[in-house]
């Protein structure tokens, strides 16, 4: 089996989208999950989990609406307004019932307070998402975001953190640092995961290979074991650095140099694991 741990779907007419606009014209469109049934079937791609790309309800209401009638999607990442406990507190009382919501993201990369994570309000709805068994996705792009993650799994030892994207390493450049040494320090947590996604300079997305992102992944690797690595495809950003099947396919020498253990736990299992994805969903996939 194999999960893609990180895919987006998006509608312009019914929710909106902060951060995509003209300057994004690939991507700049609706985005729905029989648009990605074709890439996801060509890659041998069983299952997702759809992963919020716009801090408000009607994005989640969205993903939860199409994962009922997707079964391909096992699971949704959404959001709650960490910032305010109340509102996160209401919000999981609402998914409680609902076995398909897994996990809570905010776009804390998109926010001009670099230390929005470690704000006292925030700290304590994380902590309301740890007592509810929710993993919470970090959207880790500068090295402050990634400072934080060490601080949060010692708060919180009991909350699952997934670190999206491997915190954006400097793909391209020869100093490493401070990448490095931050996702090293967050590894040493046990219950720090992260995903092997987005791995594509930002500024230059399709300028990739993958002898130049493969510095980052075998660190990551190292740092963390496949047990506590993930796929995410990242469609439909990964458009952008030459599509669904060039990500892919890209990754392949990657996950081959793995063993059948490591690689089947890389592209399925931690998923499982860490998202706690229902079991009668995955039957559902046959």
């Amino acid at each position: 089996m194999i999960i893609d741990a990180h895919q987006h779907i998006w509608d312009l007419d019914r929710v909106r989208y902060d951060w995509l606009g003209p300057e994004l014209p690939l991507i700049n469109k609706t985005f729905t999950q029989d648009d990605a049934a074709a890439e996801l079937r060509a890659a041998g791609v069983d299952g997702v989990v759809l992963v919020q790309a716009a801090d408000n309800a009607e994005d989640t209401d969205y993903l939860l609406e199409t994962a009922r009638d997707h079964a391909q999607v096992l699971a949704v990442v959404g959001y709650l307004p960490l910032e305010d406990p109340d509102r996160t507190a209401a919000g999981i009382e609402r998914f409680a019932a609902d076995p398909m919501v897994v996990g809570i993201r905010n776009l804390i990369h998109d926010r001009p307070d670099p230390d929005f994570l470690i704000r006292p309000e925030v700290i304590e709805s994380l902590g309301l998402l740890a007592d509810a068994g929710l993993a919470f996705d970090v959207v880790s792009v500068l090295p402050r975001h990634l400072e934080h993650v060490p601080v949060l799994a010692e708060r919180h030892p009991s909350l699952r953190l997934v670190i999206d994207h491997l915190s954006k390493p400097p793909i391209g450049s020869v100093d490493h640092e401070p990448w490095r040494s931050l996702i090293g320090r967050a590894a040493e947590h046990p219950h720090v995961y992260a995903k092997l996604s987005g791995l594509y300079p930002g500024a230059d997305p399709e300028n990739w290979t993958t002898d130049s992102i493969r510095p980052f992944t075998d660190h990551a690797i190292e740092a963390f074991g496949p047990a506590r690595l993930m796929y995410g495809g990242d469609w439909p950003v990964s458009i952008t650095a030459g599509g669904y099947q060039r990500v892919w396919q890209g990754l392949q020498p990657i996950f081959a140099a793995l063993g059948d253990n490591d690689r089947t736990r890389l592209l399925s299992d931690t998923a499982i694991d860490v998202y706690r994805i229902d079991p009668v969903r995955l039957a559902a996939l046959g």
